[in-house]
Parts: structure tokens; C-alpha cells; sequence
């Protein structure tokens, strides 16, 4: 377990593999032609292009393959998951993760210097995005394509940190350093232990091997995301109590989460039609990550709402019953969960694969 001192520390620690190559660009002005490059890079086995500087290329050579305790069976096991509970696990990513990324002050002050609050969209389509790849059939494999999604991201926070570093506006002593080591993994925590937490909130049983499974694969793009191996942890009982540690008690509220939550909240009421059923999504978001966190973010309270919402949780208990002893009903909604995520992906992106490109200013960073 880590401890809270070796926490603080590491809110000063970066990704030196990545910021050294960003570093690199921002003094050679080569991050244009190095996004040209790269968007045609999507695939895992394709061959790295050529035709990229020296330290971009060394860097995608070094980060191409996944760890040696990478578990292919626990992989799979997380794909299973994820078809089976895919639905489950889109509205927990949407309403409860992130948000709870909105509830902590740092992130959320990085996030607004590099977020478009005018499209919190893009933001959810390129989290999506990478939810499915890593979710897809051999996402680490010559048949997947989450390899250049991972560096890609990588050198995305490499950029963020560079600029915010560099910014008058940052207070390094007060904030630390932005995309910190410590924030990254409270946010890969967020998306992996805290969702297996959310499903419980909205009725959705997840097993002990199920977890160990989702927990498994969001281990693997963590390390390969930069976080440092000798900080993440092996199990899921493990990630559970580093989460008690690290993120129980530690949200708070800011204007810039507020802000950011309140941008998302409108995004999401856009996809209800008419206006009589907004408040289902405060509600959600409620049900999903609790009121405490919530009241933090300014999240509308409606306690009509919330029974309504409780009914729904309640019903869809009665439902997974129902799952477990009907193929008929297990068919419907293992089909809904292979198709949700991949349907708002397409709905905020026009069809089109999301592009991941570093920015050349404080624009845009796919996670939190």
C-alpha cells in the first residue's frame, strides 16, 4: 500500500519517457508534421512510419509492446466482461467517471486549461474511443488497435504538462506537476475499480473474477500510459484499498468542476428527447457516485427524480435475475452492451474515428 507521504510525492512526478520526446518537438516546432504522421498510425502491426524524427520514432519503438505480466486469459476475460456488460459499464463511465474526474480539483483545473468547454463532446467521444479499443478483440495483439491509442494519449499528457509547466498561470509547489503520476492513477482508478463500485450503485452484480478481469486490462494500459509499475496495483483487492486511500475523501469541489460537470450534465440532457425527462440524467449521475460527490459539482437534486431513478435500479436487478435464467432476455442485453458505446462514439464523431493529436496549445486531452 502506498503511503500518504509517497502520494505527495508523486504529485511532482511526470512521464520522463514522453516528456523528454515532447520537449523535443515544442523546441524543434515539429508537432504539426509529427500529427500529420501519425494520424494515418492506428493499427498495432503496422510498421512504425519512417518518415518522424529520430526521438519520436525511438519512443514509439519503446513503448510498442505491453508488459511481460500481461495475463492474455485476463485480457479476454475483460472482453467477456465488457460484452456482456457493456451497457452496464457505458452508463457508469458516463455518469460516474466522468464526473468523479470533475470532483478533484487539480485534475479539473488541468482539464478546464485544456478542454473546449464548448464541446465536452469531444472529450466523451475520445473516451469512448478508447474504452472500445482497449474493449475490442486482441486490443495488445496484431489484430487490435489500442497500441497507437495508448502512445498517442501518452505524448497528449506529455504536451499537456509541458505547457501547463510553462504557463504563468501554474503553481507547480501549490498544484504539483499537471498529468502528475498521482493523478494518473487516481484517474485509471476512477475508470476501472470505481466503475466495478458504480455497477453495484445501479444494480449490476459484478463477480470477484470479473473485476479481477477489468482490472487486469485497465493495469496493463496504465503502465503502458507511463504510470510507474512499482505503484500499481497487482490485484483488484489491492486497487480497491488504494482507491480507499487515494480518492475516498479526497474530492472536492471547485469552480472549475463545476463548470466542467455542468458542460457534461447539458451534453447528456441533449440526448433525452424533449425536455420533460432532464432530470433523469442529475439523477444518474446521483444513483451512480453518490450525493455527497455530487453536491460538490453542483448536480441537480431532485428527490422525484432520485425514486424514479431508485425504480429503475430496482427493476434492473430484477431484470439481471431474469438474465441469469433467460437466453432470450441474456441475448437482448449482452446485444445492448456490444453496441452502446459504439453507438454515442459515432453519434459525437459523425461515424469517423476519433483523432488523437498533440496539441500544439492548451486544447484538448481525451482522458482524465
Amino acid at each position: 500500500m502506498l503511503t500518504t507521504e509517497r502520494l505527495n510525492e508523486l504529485r511532482h512526478e511526470g512521464d520522463p519517457l514522453a516528456d523528454s520526446v515532447i520537449e523535443d518537438l515544442m523546441t524543434t516546432g515539429e508537432i504539426d508534421r509529427v500529427n500529420a504522421v501519425l494520424s494515418e498510425f492506428r493499427g498495432n502491426a503496422q510498421t512504425i512510419p519512417e518518415n518522424l524524427p529520430p526521438r519520436v520514432r525511438e519512443y514509439l519503438v519503446a513503448t510498442d509492446v505491453p508488459p511481460a505480466w500481461l495475463d492474455a486469459d485476463r485480457v479476454a476475460g475483460a472482453r467477456e466482461f465488457f460484452v456482456d456488460d457493456g451497457a452496464h459499464v457505458a452508463s457508469v463511465l458516463s455518469y460516474g467517471a466522468m464526473v468523479e474526474c470533475y470532483a478533484q480539483e487539480v485534475p479539473a483545473k488541468v482539464l478546464t486549461a485544456t478542454h473546449r468547454l464548448n464541446q465536452p463532446h469531444r472529450r466523451l467521444a475520445e473516451t469512448s474511443q478508447f474504452v472500445l479499443n482497449m474493449m475490442a478483440v486482441d486490443p495488445f495483439g496484431d489484430g487490435g488497435a489500442f497500441v497507437p491509442t495508448i502512445q498517442k494519449t501518452r505524448l497528449i499528457h506529455a504536451a499537456v504538462r509541458y505547457m501547463l509547466t510553462h504557463s504563468p498561470g501554474w503553481d507547480t509547489t501549490a498544484d504539483g506537476v499537471p498529468v502528475c503520476q498521482r493523478d494518473l492513477l487516481g484517474a485509471l482508478l476512477i475508470f476501472s475499480v470505481r466503475v466495478v463500485h458504480g455497477m453495484g450503485r445501479i444494480g449490476v452484480s459484478v463477480t470477484e473474477a470479473e473485476a479481477e478481469d477489468y482490472w487486469h486490462v485497465w493495469r496493463v494500459a496504465g503502465a503502458m500510459l507511463g504510470i510507474r509499475e512499482d505503484v500499481l496495483p497487482e490485484t483488484f483487492a489491492e486497487a480497491d484499498e488504494l482507491n480507499a486511500v487515494l480518492l475516498d475523501g479526497g474530492f472536492s469541489p471547485s469552480p472549475e468542476g463545476t463548470e466542467l460537470t455542468a458542460q457534461i450534465l447539458a451534453l447528456y440532457q441533449d440526448f433525452v428527447p424533449g425536455r420533460a425527462f432532464d432530470g433523469v440524467v442529475p439523477a444518474m449521475v446521483r444513483q451512480t457516485i453518490g450525493h455527497e460527490v455530487a453536491d460538490m459539482v453542483d448536480v441537480p437534486n431532485s428527490p422525484g427524480w432520485n425514486r424514479v431513478v431508485g425504480g429503475g435500479v430496482r427493476a434492473l436487478r430484477a431484470l439481471e435475475r431474469a438474465e441469469d435464467n433467460n437466453r432470450v432476455a441474456r441475448a437482448v442485453l449482452d446485444k445492448a452492451g456490444g453496441v452502446l458505446l459504439k453507438t454515442s462514439a459515432r453519434m459525437l464523431t459523425g461515424g469517423r474515428a476519433t483523432p488523437l493529436a498533440i496539441p500544439a496549445g492548451l486544447r484538448g486531452c481525451p482522458m482524465g
